[in-house]
């Protein structure tokens, strides 16, 4: 592989626009592919849209095909200067990564379970040891072996029985995120023949080691409707039908008790849960309900000793609290606080122990790991150093143990694996991240946290990290990632990838914009439905901090975000497309209104209370004043590259190719407008562990491009 380039080198690099001249950059816009215009009306509340690309929509029409090929060929033809760098770049990133890895291993009913790579595969080999970690290695599953053949191959929900000699496990190899459900003798090494089929890929054994429960999906909207109970060694088509969640607003799931005690089924939409539970040494009895749903009542489920643990906001608990309930009375009017509600913390886990309760919690934008014993002896956090960082519990199967397993990062740290004795406070490192190549030392990165004020009064936190020799002023590239729905926050993380931007003058930076739960659950409230706006509002306004502030220029400021984050990235090259030269738009959730109106598309009826339902009048006109296809304006845009996958299941192919077939038609400017498709994944992209990275090479050419960054 190609060296890391010495710092000297990298950061003594001019930072200048592309060579290519305008006239260049017209010759190209001028040849670019332009999708055939035909024009459909869509109705509703006395509106009429005009979609000119709805005809995009027809997967199976072979003109669909033509196009998505034509704009491949386009992006290859305009790239194709880059190619060589691209493979460089790939071979760079890859040569960080310690290919003969494997995780920590961790201990489950007698075994020591680990996941290890070897020296040029793509995929785990996923493998155990009885007892002691010197004894003899047992591979349960080569996913290697497996993949080979496929373009494709995701390999899910390994999950080994009571009894240990059976394991289930599920296979998707379209990236449809449809899995087919299979089971392993793991004495003989046979694969049963029965394949069950349109799964999300969970199970739970019954204690008598041949019972098991799953999860089938709807196969038009693959929404999670129903749950199954299969015996090993009997025809699927004999599956008994556990339970059927009819309301389309709700999927459903199903689990096993860290306790081994009880199978459960969840029910769930944006806001309201529903939870049954089944005794796992009597599979064959009827679910009960602990506690029936009702709007705005939010809860999860565990279980010790004879209790319920549940983590609710039930009572206006707008950041969560912890309650219990006996198992044999579960209604709500029997909960009692465990953890109160409080207005400052978020709580967002709980992780239960025979002798300590240990909770996850989230204040001022930084997560914290509370260890808290049973007998009230102890209550305490465990201690951080950094300012900006990413701390998590990770996996913990057993209930009888003072050993607490979590993993700590930050944006300049390396991912560890530590092992904390819960009494003694004493932390044992298990595993640092190696970050191979010779070239890394962590004291060569700086990281901070600044707050932007946004048009309304609120603090919005942005982490950046950049190498310490970065000259920071208004000619400093700087690429600014944001995410903001569904309550999900980036976590301020460590990447040996990232390197290769921050080796070569970039600053990276997130934008904790309202939408995720950064400064907790209400930050998430404001940043949906209704509120949707201020997400948007939050990115730009952080946006023009970092430049007010000299951290950057318009001329040198990127932004990227992915499937909602792509909806981020849409929105604001429509607001404010002035202040950014290049943008990265993920798998873009674009045609807002359109996919919330039609019931038929994966998804869309879950999540009418995170967008709003356009089949409401008030809902319709708030989603159509963002979103992003039907506000494409006839104005200068930046230079954009959008990617998708032919086979998504979370945001269908047709968005992100009708969005650019618009800005094609409408657009003044002479930017560059790339559409890439990868014709065989969907959402997640690539499978194997280096064919991520050849996508990842692939945004990062761009950028590097951009700024005439040419090794």
């Amino acid at each position: 592989m190609n060296k890391l380039f010495l710092v000297a080198i990298v950061l003594s690099l001019t930072f200048t626009t592309s060579c290519k001249n305008e006239e260049m950059v017209k010759k190209e816009n001028e040849t670019s592919p332009r999708a055939e215009k035909i024009p459909k009306e869509l109705k509703i509340h006395n509106d009429v849209r005009v979609d000119n690309y709805y005809w995009l929509n027809e997967r199976e029409n072979p003109k669909v095909i033509d196009y998505l090929n034509a704009e491949n060929e386009y992006y290859d033809k305009l790239t194709n200067h880059t190619k060589k760098f691209q493979e460089d770049l790939f071979e760079e990133m890859k040569g960080r990564i310690k290919e003969d890895d494997e995780s920590v291993p961790y201990k489950k009913n007698g075994y020591f379970y680990i996941t290890r790579y070897e020296t040029g595969l793509q995929y785990p080999i996923h493998t155990r040891k009885k007892e002691n970690l010197e004894g003899e290695e047992e591979i349960i599953i080569d996913v290697n072996k497996m993949a080979e053949g496929h373009e494709y191959f995701a390999l899910v929900g390994l999950n080994v029985s009571e009894n240990n000699k059976l394991a289930s496990f599920a296979v998707d190899t379209i990236s449809r995120r449809q899995y087919d459900l299979q089971f392993k003798n793991l004495e003989t090494g046979k694969i049963y023949p029965e394949v069950i089929k349109n799964t999300t890929g969970g199970s739970a054994w019954a204690n008598d080691n041949k019972t098991i429960f799953y999860t089938k999906k709807d196969p038009v909207t693959l929404r999670s409707d129903k749950i199954y109970r299969h015996v090993l060694g009997t025809d699927a088509s004999e599956d008994v039908l556990i339970y059927e969640e009819k309301d389309d607003t709700f999927g459903t799931f199903v689990y096993k008790t860290k306790s081994k005690k009880y199978i459960i089924i969840g029910c769930y939409n944006t806001l309201s849960n529903e939870y049954r539970f089944v005794n796992a040494d009597s599979p064959n009895n009827d679910f009960k309900i602990i506690q029936s749903r009702e709007r705005d009542l939010e809860y999860s489920v565990s279980h010790f000793e004879d209790s319920f643990y549940i983590l609710t906001n039930k009572d206006g608990a707008t950041n969560f609290k912890l309650m219990k309930t006996p198992v044999a009375k579960t209604e709500k009017d029997n909960w009692v606080d465990v953890i109160p509600h409080r207005d400052d913390s978020l709580l967002e886990e709980a992780s239960i122990f025979k002798d300590y309760l240990v909770l996850e919690e989230r204040s001022n934008g930084l997560n914290k790991i509370r260890v808290k014993s049973w007998n009230g002896k102890a209550d305490y956090y465990l201690p951080i150093d950094e300012e900006t960082y990413s701390i998590s519990v990770s996996a913990n199967p057993d209930f009888d143990t003072n050993i607490l397993r979590y993993s700590y990062s930050s944006l300049t740290t390396p991912s560890s694996v530590i092992d904390f004795n819960m009494i003694e406070k004493s932390k044992d490192v298990k595993k640092e991240q190696e970050v191979l190549g010779g070239k890394f030392d962590k004291n060569n990165y700086k990281s901070e946290r600044v707050w932007a004020t946004t048009r309304d009064g609120k603090k919005v936190a942005v982490s950046m990290v950049y190498h310490k020799e970065t000259d920071i002023n208004k000619n400093t590239p700087l690429l600014l990632y944001a995410y903001g729905s569904y309550g999900h926050t980036i976590s301020d993380r460590f990447s040996s990838i990232r390197l290769s931007l921050l080796d070569r003058g970039f600053i990276f930076a997130v934008a904790h914009v309202r939408g995720s739960e950064y400064l907790g659950r209400k930050w998430y409230e404001d940043g949906k439905m209704f509120n949707k706006i201020n997400t948007f509002n939050d990115f730009i306004d952080a946006s023009k901090y970092l430049i007010d502030n000299n951290y950057t220029s318009a001329k040198h400021l990127y932004a990227e975000g992915g499937s909602a984050g792509g909806l981020l990235m849409g929105a604001i090259v429509n607001m404010n497309p002035e202040l950014y030269h290049g943008v990265i738009a993920a798998v873009p959730f674009v045609d807002v209104v359109t996919t919330m109106l039609d019931e038929s598309i994966p998804l869309t009826t879950g999540e009418f209370d995170e967008w709003g339902n356009p089949k409401n009048k008030d809902s319709y006109d708030y989603m159509l004043s963002y979103s992003p296809y039907d506000q494409v304006k006839t104005h200068s845009y930046p230079n954009i590259l959008v990617t998708t996958g032919l086979n998504d299941s979370q945001v269908q192919y047709f968005e992100p190719a009708k969005w650019v077939a618009k800005l094609r038609e409408l657009k003044t400017d002479n930017n560059i407008l790339l559409l890439h498709t990868n014709m065989d994944t969907g959402h997640g992209g690539a499978s194997g562990r280096f064919d991520a990275l050849k996508e990842i090479a692939i945004d990062y050419s761009f950028l590097f491009d951009l700024e005439g960054i040419t090794e």
